[in-house]
């Protein structure tokens, strides 16, 4: 079996699409199989790891395509990545793509005689996604989602030219499956959580009762399910915020609207982990996620969690132990959740999850 190389446009480790990056870097590395990994900034020092250096494009992303949408912003980030990755393919090799960004070097490897082509699917099926996209923006017409016609006729061609895809749960495995994809084309992967997630060695000594969101501002997160049901959530003394960064500048507008209404709501982008560990619950309301690291953090935190049913991490929750798992697009039901976790405290009363290292992909 050759080497892998592996391919994702984003940095090392950073945010949720980084961090299952890396996570596919790890396990060749481990594995020794490991030739060298593209991505936009590579792990410090590690020599195996080549920078896809994308500024030069920005007239393009930031420029033409500013008022396109952040959907199709995306998109041309990626196929511009995923060309100039199969540009600088030279050598046969197990190619390791991310969903949306590797056809083109799919295609490349091919011709080079590559053994095999992995897909790695962060996402659910990409035709779920698409359900779910008009789900999220029916309920909330705050903003578009960033899913668009060519993401779903490009994921589904490297999903027809792949000869494994790597999903990170059994939600994600089930849309494949009804589908069409056949099982036995599926893999899992069980992401391991950063040991720096783990509960304070110091309590947080607050009187406020502090519900946390992390991750992108948007619709299809389920973030305007949030801020309405926190909303009737009438506590004097709760606090949300918010870490994180608006995906539009529309639902920035929103966000801001919201927070001059609700003093309550603070924004805190940044490092997720000082509002951790103030946190006494994490709610993740997503529309689609195929796994949702955060709340995955936030059990390693010692903090329960809220999520959607249409949140990957679900598996991962035993209801009334260390959160609940609430109907997707239920505002009331998210109230009640947040009603009784705060009539019944649970931070701190479980055990973090044990979860897996990465799982090996059979090769």
């Amino acid at each position: 079996m050759k080497g892998a190389i592996v391919s994702c446009n984003a940095p090392y480790g950073e945010g949720g699409l980084g961090a299952v990056m890396a996570a596919a870097v790890e396990d060749e590395r481990v594995s020794g199989t490991l030739d060298r990994y593209f991505c936009l900034a590579p792990k410090a020092g590690d020599t195996a790891g080549q920078a896809v250096d994308l500024r030069g494009y920005r007239w393009l992303t930031r420029g033409l395509l500013r008022f396109a949408g952040h959907g199709w912003r995306d998109f041309a980030a990626c196929e511009i990545f995923d060309r100039a990755v199969a540009a600088r393919l030279d050598r046969p090799a197990r190619i390791v793509g991310f969903s949306a960004r590797a056809l083109d070097t799919f295609r490349r490897g091919r011709r080079l005689g590559a053994d095999a082509l992995d897909l790695e699917a962060p996402n659910s099926h990409v035709a779920h996604v698409r359900r779910q996209q008009h789900l999220a923006e029916r309920a909330s017409p705050v903003e578009r989602g960033w899913l668009t016609p060519f993401h779903v006729r490009k994921s589904l061609l490297e999903y027809d030219i792949a000869d494994r895809i790597v999903v990170l749960s059994d939600y994600a495995w089930r849309t494949f499956v009804e589908a069409g994809v056949p099982e036995s084309k599926l893999r899992r992967r069980v992401l391991p959580i950063s040991p720096r997630f783990a509960p304070p060695a110091r309590p947080s000594a607050h009187d406020r009762f502090t519900v946390v969101y992390v991750g992108r501002l948007d619709v299809i997160k389920g973030l305007t399910i949030l801020l309405d049901a926190f909303a009737a959530f009438d506590d004097p003394d709760a606090e949300l915020i918010l870490v994180g960064h608006p995906a539009t500048d529309a639902m920035a507008d929103w966000v801001d609207r919201r927070r001059r209404a609700d003093p309550r709501i603070t924004l805190r982008p940044g490092d997720p982990l000082p509002a951790l560990h103030r946190a006494d619950v994490l709610v993740h309301a997503a529309f689609e996620d195929g796994l949702a690291l955060a709340p995955l953090e936030a059990l390693a935190c010692g903090v329960p969690v809220i999520v959607s049913a249409d949140t990957g991490m679900k598996e991962f929750v035993t209801a009334g132990r260390d959160g609940f798992v609430v109907p997707t697009g239920d505002v009331d039901a998210i109230v009640d959740r947040l009603r009784w976790v705060r009539a019944h405290p649970m931070r701190g009363t479980f055990a973090p999850p044990s979860l897996a290292p990465a799982l090996r992909v059979d090769r």
